[in-house]
């Protein structure tokens, strides 16, 4: 198939996820690169089909009843046999290149292992996480556990790779050597293909990597690649995750039921699809110049991407994902993280806390029903704002930077590692929020999406609200492999909805402010202000590109450039304008539950959101 993106006119793209195959078709048409016809059908990776290219067969052939262009040559396609018609001259039918992300059976699923928990072991799962894995979990000789009980949980785990790290360059061996023993002792057997080795990746101390090979070689097939952490204040993600994703390919995809034909229709290498969702936003963040947050939430788990400036004004990459956050399998776990005041204090209406335990009980029980009610809907959307809340918390944690240069270093710094340590994400830095998953890409209307969001994350200062259309993003990471500016193009036209710009002024909760907090114009005209407590939209006659300038009544406000100081730039119009939130930081809301209630129903009738 065709791979010049020159030469490149039609390109079919599938993210087989773990229970829907969609299939994008991108062309290039007159007016540039556009997504056109969208096909889905149910991933049969599972039993009793167990082929992942019959779904994906299913989901081309509704993309050539909707588009009425011929696709495929044949419904059932031999071992070794393409089953595309390729375009050459006819522009009407076929395609010129097929591509796809894959989640599918449980996406790709790893253990990390290291030394120390706040070092090499969370350099390690930033790596994993980065790479697109799910983490099934960390062990280190420092998190708490008798050695049993770690060799029993990577006996149990059945990963499909795991990644050991340990040391600096040049340091000690001990401690990393005696985890690879005890990943000898455990000899965990991966997920598919039981006659294989398990996949290791060694990422740590380059002095010990020939004594782990030749522990582990026996039982595990090993790829020594660079250290993960090879000083204290550097980190070095991309070896590890390069090995990640050959392993990926070569142990878990092809062994995978059915994906050994699904990898020989496409010349490019399927990749796990958090990875082409992270490839995506962190191209974005790079070419734009800004700082960027985006969230895939979904039944059973959310991600968390973020692209944030270090110290040295680098662009760093970070992903989390919290696999036990969603709106319907995991939605249990989000009342029991949360609480159930904390998911009540959302709602317009009064309930009580066993109504809300039930109703969620329910959803967990009929994970695929939808909302048939306001107060339905509310409540959901209420989850869907702590699962937020809940996965930046956790993404915050993970997603720092290293600073300091220590010329002399004793024993001791090793285990005092968080004063190297800053927090990478910076809400007032923040430029740009993408949503996706059901209830934010599909939410009634934009505003209820935006407003999520806003609450969810707790948004400062200016910041650009949008959403993942149709969630395209993992296709257009994978495109992006081929054909950049296709890719570039396709997501400011089809994929990126910008929503609205919320503005959000922060000062310290102790000052008895009230009323106005900051006057906002638009190209030098005044267009309101931000008053305290209340959420406000305004809608802008302007479209394409405005110069917006915020400044604040009062020198201890800071509305993005400091307290005090003015906040001009240039931005973009969304579809809503510009929401104004004068709820300060941690977000203010009345005490009771009564006076809540009432303040939300004003709040959603202010918004046109009907309460």
């Amino acid at each position: 198939m065709e791979t010049d993106p020159q030469k490149l006119h039609t390109v079919l793209v599938t993210d087989c996820g773990s229970t829907t195959t969609k299939a994008l078709l991108f062309q290039k048409t007159p007016q540039g690169w556009r997504q056109t016809f969208r096909g889905e059908a149910p991933t049969t990776v599972e039993e009793p089909v167990a082929d992942v290219t019959v779904g994906a067969l299913n989901a081309f052939t509704e993309v050539e009843e909707l588009s009425g262009r011929k696709i495929l040559k044949t419904s059932n396609p031999r071992e070794g046999e393409l089953p595309f018609l390729e375009s050459g001259s006819d522009k009407r039918n076929g395609i010129d290149l097929y591509l796809s992300t894959s989640s599918a059976g449980g996406g790709l699923q790893m253990m990390v292992a290291g030394v120390v928990k706040e070092m090499t072991t969370e350099s390690a799962e930033r790596a994993a996480l980065g790479a697109g894995a799910i983490v099934l979990d960390a062990i280190s000789a420092d998190d708490g556990r008798e050695e049993h009980e770690r060799i029993e949980r990577i006996r149990h785990l059945r990963p499909d790779i795991v990644l050991l790290t340990g040391g600096v360059d040049g340091g000690s061996k001990t401690h990393v050597v005696e985890v690879a023993e005890m990943l000898l002792a455990a000899s965990p057997r991966p997920r598919f293909g039981d006659t294989l080795k398990l996949p290791v990746i060694y990422a740590g101390n380059k002095d010990a990597a020939r004594e782990v090979q030749e522990i582990l070689h026996k039982t595990a097939q090993v790829s020594i690649v660079g250290n993960v952490r090879p000083t204290l204040e550097q980190e070095n993600l991309h070896p590890a995750r390069e090995a990640i994703h050959e392993f990926f390919l070569t142990h878990v995809m092809s062994h995978s039921p059915g994906y050994g034909k699904l990898l020989s229709w496409s010349p490019i290498p399927i990749i796990p699809t958090p990875a082409a969702v992270g490839d995506m936003t962190l191209r974005h963040a790079k070419r734009e110049q800004i700082q960027v947050l985006c969230v895939d939430i979904g039944g059973a788990t959310t991600d968390v991407f973020s692209v944030f400036k270090n110290a040295q004004g680098e662009e760093i990459f970070n992903r989390t994902v919290s696999a036990n956050l969603g709106m319907s399998y995991s939605v249990a776990n989000v009342l029991i993280e949360a609480g159930v005041e904390n998911i009540a204090r959302w709602l317009p209406y009064e309930i009580s806390d066993h109504e809300v335990r039930d109703q969620l009980r329910n959803k967990m029980i009929r994970p695929t029903s939808i909302p048939q009610s306001m107060e339905d809907l509310w409540l959901e959307q209420a989850v869907c704002r702590e699962a937020l809340r809940l996965s930046l918390e956790h993404h915050r944690s993970l997603a720092v930077g290293l600073s300091g240069m220590q010329q002399r270093r004793g024993i001791a710094d090793i285990f005092a590692q968080k004063s190297n340590r800053y927090d990478l994400v910076d809400m007032m830095e923040l430029d740009l929020v993408i949503g996706s998953g059901g209830v934010l890409s599909h939410a009634p209307n934009r505003l209820s999406a935006a407003l999520m969001m806003l609450d969810g994350f707790a948004l400062q200062g200016l910041t650009q609200i949008s959403v993942d259309s149709i969630f395209m993003m993992p296709h257009l990471g994978v495109l992006c492999s081929v054909h950049p500016d296709a890719a570039d193009e396709i997501f400011i036209h089809d994929c990126l909805v910008n929503i609205a710009h919320s503005i959000v002024p922060v000062f310290p909760s102790a000052l008895a402010l009230q009323g106005a907090l900051a006057e906002v114009s638009v190209n030098d005209v005044v267009v309101g202000t931000v008053e305290r407590g209340k959420v406000r939209m305004i809608a802008l006659a302007q479209s394409g590109k405005v110069k917006i300038s915020i400044k604040p009544t009062d020198k201890r406000i800071n509305v993005g450039k400091g307290a005090g100081q003015t906040l001009e730039q240039e931005i973009q119009v969304g579809q809503c304008g510009l929401l104004l939130d004068g709820r300060n930081r941690p977000i203010e809301m009345p005490a009771g539950r009564q006076e809540r209630a009432a303040y939300h129903r004003a709040l959603y009738a202010e918004l046109g959101l009907g309460a």
